[in-house]
């Protein structure tokens, strides 16, 4: 029998802070009445706020998957080709999706430990004189590896080649975490999801579209009905949803968009680039290796963790579980057995971070993983530096 919180340390879902969890208590209202519609409207365009975009943000009951095929089917037909790379799990997961609904992806290997690298897209594209690549689909941050993609580079990359491709992104698990700039960048679609940086329990999906996308969404020749922008957009232009929405999930992310916008985001990325840096110093000082090998790209979100050979992550993950009660991320599909993932996402500061790293290195040491200890010291002697604005301190421990 435990006692005590229960740490849930994996990167999604994320704790739901107890304001979100009281917004949600209440009464299902009519969801055609003037009451929902000043809910619907408040929701959509402060969600516009944390995609930083002026565009539509389309919000589904769903989960990110959900988001993931309203992308594809509302931009793309069949027999279209895309460009995607594989940087882990769940960019792997999206290039199958797109497969079955008959898209030809170009699908460029990776390591799992890198992000997608802008050099390698811009001449994919500038090699594609006949432009029938249709899209660029890139996971901005991999929730199965903790490394996170330069967008604003690749976007960068896409403008140098000259190639009018639609550039769509996963930010499932970087969206209220990690600076993302859906106008600044020109991302056509942002797909994310409820149970993240929004912390909120799962059940709604989100995309956030362009005037380049709404344009493809009028030719392209996907059937679409549950997922159809258009039949969306319509009713939302008052606050209003064509069936039955997810009315409490609604009311927990006005109240969780209103703790993004007092926090500010600036400090909000700030706060998760700084436990991130911590952590990190905590897994080098054990003379462990995290998974993300370009410190340019090391997560806000999580770090994975590689086990010392011999060592099975999945077990230790459940010694951590049966003693102190900590629920570690897995390693997932490629890197299963081999890596944990402790998460650091939405409501997440430094004493909860302290005692997530100090269950780590406790379960270290009854799992007899070889470590040097003190890993817990290393970070809160980082956590203790005041810290100088929204500058964060991960660049001066990447050594540690």
């Amino acid at each position: 029998m435990h006692q005590g919180r229960h740490f849930l340390q994996i990167p999604g879902p994320s704790p739901v802070p107890e304001r979100v969890l009281r917004a949600m208590d209440m009464p299902v209202i009519d969801h055609r009445s003037a009451e929902f519609g000043v809910l619907g409207r408040t929701v959509l365009e402060g969600s516009q706020r944390i995609f930083q975009t002026k565009g539509p943000v389309i919000i589904f009951p769903s989960s990110g998957t959900g988001a993931w095929e309203a992308a594809i089917v509302n931009t793309l037909s069949p027999g279209d080709k895309v460009l995607m790379v594989e940087t882990g799990h769940f960019a792997t997961l999206w290039r199958q999706m797109a497969g079955r609904f008959g898209i030809e992806v170009d699908f460029v290997p990776g390591d799992w430990r890198r992000g997608a690298d802008p050099a390698v897209i811009e001449a994919k594209l500038t090699e594609d004189k006949a432009r029938a690549i249709k899209a660029v689909m890139v996971v901005h941050n991999e929730t199965s590896t903790g490394a996170t993609s330069r967008i604003a580079e690749i976007r960068a990359a896409i403008d140098r080649s000259g190639h009018p491709a639609l550039l769509m992104v996963d930010t499932i698990s970087s969206l209220g975490s990690v600076d993302y700039r859906h106008d600044e960048w020109k991302v056509d679609v942002s797909v994310s999801c409820s149970q993240k940086g929004f912390m909120l329990p799962p059940g709604l999906g989100f995309n956030a579209i362009s005037e380049k996308a709404l344009a493809a969404s009028k030719t392209n020749k996907m059937p679409r009905s549950y997922f159809d922008w258009a039949e969306m957009l319509k009713p939302n232009a008052n606050g209003f949803f064509p069936y039955t929405p997810a009315t409490n999930l609604l009311y927990g992310l006005r109240e969780a968009i209103a703790m993004l916008l007092e926090e500010g985001l600036d400090n909000v990325f700030a706060r998760h680039q700084r436990l991130a840096a911590a952590t990190r110093a905590a897994v080098n000082h054990w003379g462990l290796e995290v998974l993300c090998l370009e410190p340019s790209e090391f997560s806000p979100v999580l770090t994975a963790v590689l086990m010392p050979p011999g060592h099975d992550a999945d077990q230790f993950r459940k010694v951590v579980l049966e003693n102190y009660n900590m629920s570690l991320g897995s390693g997932l599909s490629k890197v299963a057995g081999k890596v944990f993932r402790i998460g650091h996402l939405g409501e997440c500061n430094a004493l909860t971070l302290l005692g997530a790293l100090t269950g780590v290195e406790m379960g270290l040491s009854v799992a007899g993983v070889p470590h040097r200890s003190g890993g817990v010291d290393v970070a809160m002697k980082l956590l203790e530096q005041r810290p100088q604005g929204n500058a964060s301190p991960h660049l001066k421990v990447v050594g540690t």
